[in-house]
C-alpha cells in the first residue's frame, strides 16, 4: 500500500526539519516553494548520508502559497499538510495574510491535517513563562498580525472549512537555519572563526531555545494526533539556558575561545526609522531584555516530550555551519 502523502509548504531549515522527521517514519513527502527548489540539504537523524530531493521519498513542486488554485493542486491527495512558509520579516502585513488563507485552502480542499507553525509575538509582552492559555495581547506590528493568523485559522476550524492545529515555538537554531533566525549565520559563523560574537538583549537573562529538529518533531506529532485539533500547542525544548550559556557551548564545541557581548538597544533604536529589518527587530528587543521562559508542559502532558539537549543540538549545528563555509 502506498505511503500517505505529507506536503510540506516551505523549503528552508524548518520545513526541511518536518521533512527530515516524515522520511525517516518512510513517508511520502511533497515540499513546496515558489521556485520548486529546495535549499541545501542537512542530514537526516542518525542517518549519515545527506537526503538530497528529488528522491524517492520526496518530490520538491512549483507552487504558491497565496494562490488557492496553486494550493489546492499541490494539497491534492494529502493527508497532512503543514505550513512553514512565511514572507520577508519586512513584508508580514501584505504577504503574510494571504499566503495562510491559501494554505487553509488547499489543506481544507484535500481534506488533509493542516498542522501551521507559529512563533509566539501574539503574546507580546508577558511576566512568567509562556503558556497556551495567555491572550493576545501584542501591540508590535508581527504581534497583531501573528494574532491575525492565528484567529484566521482558528475560525477555519471550528467552521469545518479545515482541520487544524498549531505549533508554537520560542527562537530557534539548528542545521541549515542560516538567515532565517537571530541565533544563525551571525552567531554561528562568527564563533568558528573566534571572533566576538554580540547578541540582542542581555547575557545572563533566560533566554528559551528550541532545537530545529525538535521543532520539526513536534510538528509531526500534532499531525499523528486526532486529540492535537482545534488547539495551539508549544512544542517541547530543551532547558532553557542564558544567552551567555548558549553561547558558551557554541564557542566550545567551535574549539574557540568565548569572546561575546551585548548589542546596546539604542543602536536598534536609532537605526530602526532608516533601516526596515532593523526596524523590525527593534520593535522586539522586549523578548530579549526580560526574561523569556517559554512552557511545555501542556504539550508533555498529553504526547511526551522528546527533547535534544543543547550540547548535543549545538554540536550538529556547529558541524553544519563548519562544512557549509560562508559565501
Amino acid at each position: 500500500m502506498e505511503s500517505e502523502l505529507h506536503v510540506i509548504f516551505g523549503t528552508a531549515a524548518l520545513g526541511q526539519a518536518v521533512m527530515r522527521q516524515l522520511v525517516c517514519q518512510g513517508k511520502r513527502v511533497r515540499m513546496v516553494s515558489r521556485s520548486g527548489k529546495i535549499a541545501a540539504p542537512v542530514e537526516a537523524p542518525g542517518t549519515g548520508p545527506a537526503l538530497r530531493a528529488p528522491a524517492p521519498e520526496v518530490e520538491v513542486a512549483r507552487g504558491d502559497a497565496a494562490d488557492p488554485a496553486s494550493t489546492r493542486e499541490v494539497c491534492r491527495g494529502a493527508a497532512v499538510v503543514y505550513h512553514c512558509a512565511a514572507p520577508p520579516y519586512t513584508e508580514w502585513a501584505e504577504k503574510y495574510p494571504p499566503i495562510q488563507a491559501g494554505i487553509i485552502e488547499g489543506a481544507g480542499a484535500a481534506g488533509a491535517k493542516l498542522v501551521s507553525a507559529e512563533s509566539v509575538y501574539m503574546y507580546g509582552e508577558v511576566s512568567g513563562p509562556m503558556t497556551e492559555d495567555l491572550p493576545s495581547a501584542a501591540t508590535t506590528r508581527k504581534g497583531r498580525i501573528r494574532a491575525q493568523l492565528t484567529e484566521m485559522l482558528m475560525e477555519a476550524h471550528k467552521s469545518g472549512k479545515v482541520r487544524a492545529t498549531i505549533g508554537r515555538a520560542p527562537d530557534f537554531y539548528g542545521p541549515g537555519a542560516e538567515i532565517t533566525t537571530i541565533y544563525g549565520g551571525r552567531v554561528f559563523y562568527p564563533a568558528l572563526a573566534g571572533k566576538k560574537v554580540a547578541v540582542m538583549g542581555r547575557l545572563d537573562l533566560p533566554h528559551t531555545f528550541i532545537f530545529i529538529d525538535d521543532f520539526g518533531r513536534g510538528l509531526v506529532t500534532l499531525g499523528e494526533r486526532e486529540e492535537a485539533l482545534g488547539q495551539a500547542w508549544h512544542l517541547p525544548c530543551a532547558p532553557t539556558p542564558t544567552q551567555r550559556e548558549l553561547l558558551t557551548l557554541i564557542f566550545e564545541e567551535a574549539g574557540q575561545t568565548p569572546r561575546m557581548g551585548e548589542t546596546p538597544s539604542l543602536i536598534f533604536r536609532g537605526l530602526a526609522p532608516f533601516v526596515p529589518v532593523v526596524r523590525e527587530l527593534a520593535e522586539l528587543l522586549y523578548q530579549w531584555e526580560k526574561p523569556y521562559v517559554f512552557s511545555h508542559a501542556k504539550f508533555e502532558r498529553a504526547f511526551g516530550a522528546d527533547v535534544t539537549p543543547h550540547r548535543e543540538a549545538v554540536r550538529r549545528t556547529v558541524d553544519w555551519f563548519r562544512r557549509h563555509p560562508k559565501q
